[in-house]
């Protein structure tokens, strides 16, 4: 059954995440309204909250704040011969936008769903 209520944008782009470590790229993948799931090097700490930049060839960016909501580690069996490869990556839902320096965040107005 199918949990999602939002529509998806699948495709491949690559992000940059911003924490209290430091900055990464990743790459961001299946973006909805709510969310995205980034891939990454390293894992995130859940419910931990990172700022994911979203970045155009013409120059552009957009800043989210995001949580960290889950993690997920895939090992790929290779084709025979080949090393076997795997990924990581981490789910993330959107809290804000950041519009401008010098205002505040833009928050995401969302109904919380408890189970």
């Amino acid at each position: 059954m199918e949990r999602r209520t939002s529509l998806r944008f699948d495709k491949i782009f690559t992000v940059y995440l911003t924490t209290s470590d430091g900055m990464t790229r990743g790459i961001g993948r299946n973006i909805s309204a709510s969310g995205l799931f980034v891939e990454t090097r390293e894992p995130l700490p859940l419910g931990g909250q990172c700022r994911v930049t979203f970045s155009s060839d013409e120059g552009n960016e957009m800043t989210a704040l995001c949580e960290v909501r889950y993690q997920v580690a895939l090992n790929y069996a290779a084709a025979e011969g080949q090393k076997n490869t795997s990924s990581r990556g981490v789910g993330l839902r959107i809290i804000a936008y950041e519009t401008k320096d010098d205002h505040p965040l833009l928050l995401v107005d969302r109904e919380r769903i408890l189970h």
